[in-house]
């Protein structure tokens, strides 16, 4: 389909020329003599790529304004502004406020350039359009996979959220899936085709922050619009909420309650319709009785809870996970799905501090590496790269164990293999005492004796 191209020039010679050589090079085009004649056309249908002239005779708005507009309603449209009399720090204006490229209309005017930044701005926003597409297929592609007791209570409570526009915190260890989860809970809701915008709080300085989050006035009464101009009327996620600097809290408290804000060095406040949706891998109560984060501020971004547990705690649904990802992992890759053995007892003897995501690399690490090998290979493989992450024992623990008395040592061997076998048969009593040989009533003892109380 052949990309539409709007015009705005008050000179209709120059308006024709450029019109002309577009339609030659079988672009679609709009064109438009003012500011009003240019909202319009706006107003009927937004274009691929606007070129607009910054100075519009016999009007009280200009090129600028225009620009303005047009990053307003979709900042992904690239402008081409053009001027045959603007001032250096007029062009630099145009730029810093979002425009793709500036070009001088005097004696060096050349539609031949004027053709190679169309074709590059318009390449420019393909690309970055397929990466967004992209992106949301992989996090939409993906699901919460599991039937364990946790991961299942976390999508009961992502189908309740579905009718409302309640405030969730998302808590979790790293790589359990919490943006996964707030996508999930955006996909589902009334705001699906509206933006879903992520700031990381985390990666952000003091000083930065405000800027990136509420946007900035400057003096000449430009704006540069920060995240929550982007995400009106759709969801914002806060990740990693506690890093967020105590200033900052109080500021979004004032959003949370009126729904409204000032941009840096802005008079007037600014209206906004946001759903925000926060996460963090820390304990935000421990945060708050620390004096680190707003009790106000926890209880207003508290409304609906979401756990999410750590993979250590719900080994039962590793194979489910494998074979989810080593299937979505070939049909993004377009490569030929691997066989892992999903009874491999070190994958259930392995702490998993990544969580899913690790479990996820691991998954498309072996499957680019190992692909063709022997299923056999395939598990040692997975043994080497698991045994080459676990913390290599201290000699100072065998030597306590050593330097104990026979009852204490063998007490300590029998609490640590007990617990690995537990893990590996998910808990089932049953299960671990026919592959140790024990009666399970005698296995109930043990266990109570050692004072294992059940593996989570």
């Amino acid at each position: 389909m052949s990309k539409e191209v709007l015009v705005i020039d008050d000179n209709p010679d120059i308006r024709y020329l450029i019109c002309n050589i577009l339609k030659e090079k079988h672009f679609n085009v709009r064109s438009a003599a003012n500011y009003d004649q240019a909202v319009v056309e706006i107003n009927k249908k937004l274009p691929d790529l606007a070129i607009i002239d910054i100075k519009l005779d016999r009007t009280d708005k200009d090129g600028i304004d225009l620009l303005k507009l047009l990053i307003k309603k979709n900042s992904a449209i690239p402008v081409i502004m053009i001027s045959g009399h603007a001032t250096v720090q007029v062009a630099l204006n145009s730029l810093r406020l979002g425009a793709y490229e500036f070009i001088e209309k005097g004696a060096t005017f050349s539609i031949d350039k004027l053709l190679n930044y169309v074709n590059r701005a318009l390449e420019t926003a393909n690309l970055k359009e397929e990466k967004d597409i992209i992106e949301n297929r992989l996090f939409h592609s993906f699901e919460l996979i599991g039937k364990s007791p946790s991961i299942t209570k976390v999508k009961r409570i992502i189908e309740k959220l579905s009718n409302t526009d309640s405030r969730v915190l998302i808590t979790g260890p790293t790589g359990s899936g919490k943006e996964l989860v707030a996508r999930k809970i955006h996909k589902l809701s009334s705001r699906e085709k509206k933006p879903f915008i992520v700031i990381n709080a985390a990666s952000l300085s003091e000083t930065t922050y405000e800027k990136e989050l509420f946007g900035q006035e400057f003096s000449d009464g430009t704006v540069s619009f920060g995240v929550l101009d982007r995400a009106n009327k759709g969801t914002l996620l806060i990740d990693e909420v506690t890093e967020m600097p105590i200033k900052t809290q109080a500021n979004i408290l004032r959003v949370l309650i009126d729904q409204k804000y000032k941009r840096i060095g802005g008079k007037k406040d600014v209206n906004v319709n946001i759903r925000i949706i926060s996460s963090s891998s820390k304990n935000l109560q421990e945060e708050v009785e620390a004096g680190k984060f707003r009790e106000d501020l926890y209880h207003r971004l508290n409304v609906v809870p979401v756990e999410l547990s750590p993979l250590i705690s719900r080994t039962e649904d590793i194979p489910e996970l494998i074979n989810y990802f080593k299937r979505k992992i070939s049909e993004i890759n377009g490569v030929q799905e691997i066989n892992i053995d999903t009874k491999n007892d070190q994958l259930y003897t392995y702490n998993w501090p990544g969580n899913v995501r690790e479990l996820r690399n691991l998954v498309e690490r072996i499957t680019i590496v190992s692909a063709n090998e022997s299923k056999e290979n395939i598990e040692k493989s997975i043994n080497d790269i698991l045994n080459n992450k676990r913390p290599i024992k201290n000699n100072s623990d065998f030597q306590l164990t050593f330097s104990s008395p026979l009852k204490e040592a063998r007490e300590k061997f029998e609490k640590e293999y007990l617990t690995i076998q537990l893990k590996k048969n998910h808990g089932n009593i049953s299960k671990t005492a026919d592959f140790i040989g024990m009666e399970r009533s005698a296995l109930h003892r043990k266990l109570k004796q050692l004072g294992i109380k059940g593996i989570n």
